[in-house]
């Protein structure tokens, strides 16, 4: 059980596409009346996991209508540095609604640090309120076995390089154990691509770096029961300063948590032909570091909007619900990496766009 009176927290936390917002879904597709509101922080100009999520209904009243109060937006990339700014004025919000809530779940980005996060919940006015019932950290298996955390050996390389203290360990590994560190409960995602023996090698690297009594636990596409998700009462925050990560140390250059070594382009197009658009980006990540790729599209002749999500060279697409009357099929694209030309990028896309 929580502590008694205050609103439980869980905090979702991975790298770029490693699986959270799947693992909300599956959260909110199965809540059995709780009452859930959740915070999504995304790395990019489009909210995409947002859009995702009021597919399963959260932000929707019975009718499928938006309203307010359910999902809340950040927008400004990684919570771990926009704590008081961003994440503060929404939880003393919630705060005050209290008593209409049983859960507040929180989606990080793939950027973010966790513990900065975990350390807010000690504000009194946070704390006197609400409790972090537990840290969620996915892992996404193939990337981790093949040594890449990102499912893209050349973003990693570039990352490398990008810092001249770190000559032989990536910027991305640190984060990797950092979010790792912060663990109430790691999940080891996407194990419908890999073998048991695969499975079995990430685990026993994974828990290298977990104290004993955090436990990891394997998901295909998220499929856990809640009973193992909610409700571990964990209160993270009494705990959080015990465990030391990369980042503690905020004069050190050489420990700098540098987000400028990332950037976003939001492309937004009209109707495409899937298979066309599938086959430029297969293209565009093998001559970018793009890390991450995430959004909808439009096809024509179909009803519904198809999302797209990309890692390294791993895509995956399913319709997740009708365009409404009140809205023209557009398609939305966000991606994620380094030092982008969005001026080719843009132009390669467009060769997607029916008619073009």
């Amino acid at each position: 059980m929580a502590v008694q009176g205050k609103i439980p927290v869980t905090i979702v936390t991975g790298f770029l596409g490693s699986g959270k917002t799947t693992l909300l879904r599956h959260i909110l597709e199965n809540a059995e009346g709780r009452r859930i509101a959740v915070i999504v922080n995304e790395f990019g100009e489009l909210g995409i996991d947002g859009e995702i999520l009021r597919g399963c209904g959260i932000g929707c009243d019975e009718n499928g209508t938006e309203q307010g109060g359910q999902l809340y937006e950040l927008s400004n990339g990684c919570l771990c540095c926009t704590v008081q700014e961003e994440f503060y004025p929404v939880m003393k919000e919630l705060i005050g609604r209290r008593d209409e809530l049983d859960h507040i779940l929180v989606e990080t980005s793939g950027l973010a640090l966790p513990k900065p996060l975990v350390q807010a919940f000690n504000w009194p006015e946070i704390k006197n309120a609400c409790t972090v019932d537990a840290v969620i950290t996915l892992v996404d298996v193939p990337a981790t076995a093949a040594g890449q955390f990102a499912a893209n050996p050349r973003a990693v390389d570039a990352q490398r390089r990008a810092d001249p203290n770190l000559d032989h360990e990536s910027p991305l590994h640190e984060l990797f154990e950092d979010q790792l560190l912060s663990a109430d409960l790691v999940v080891l995602s996407k194990t419908d691509q890999a073998d048991a023996a695969t499975i079995r090698q990430v685990e026993a690297l994974v828990r290298e770096e977990l104290p004993p009594q955090v436990k990891v636990v394997a998901s295909d596409q998220g499929r856990l029961g809640l009973d193992l998700l909610l409700g571990l009462s964990s209160a993270s925050e009494d705990s959080i300063h015990l465990r030391e990560s990369h980042h503690d140390h905020g004069d050190d250059e050489e420990h700098e948590h540098d987000h400028d070594l990332f950037e976003s382009l939001a492309v937004k197009l009209p109707l495409v032909e899937r298979e066309c658009l599938l086959a430029i980006l297969q293209g565009l990540v093998e001559r970018h570091d793009i890390l991450r790729i995430k959004g909808f599209l439009a096809l024509p002749g179909k009803p519904m909007r198809l999302v797209v999500h990309g890692v390294g060279k791993r895509f995956d697409s399913y319709f997740d619900r009708r365009w409404r009357d009140d809205e023209t099929p557009h398609s939305y694209l966000v991606l994620i990496g380094r030092e982008l030309d969005a001026e080719q990028l843009q132009g390669a896309l467009q060769g997607a766009v029916i008619g073009a």
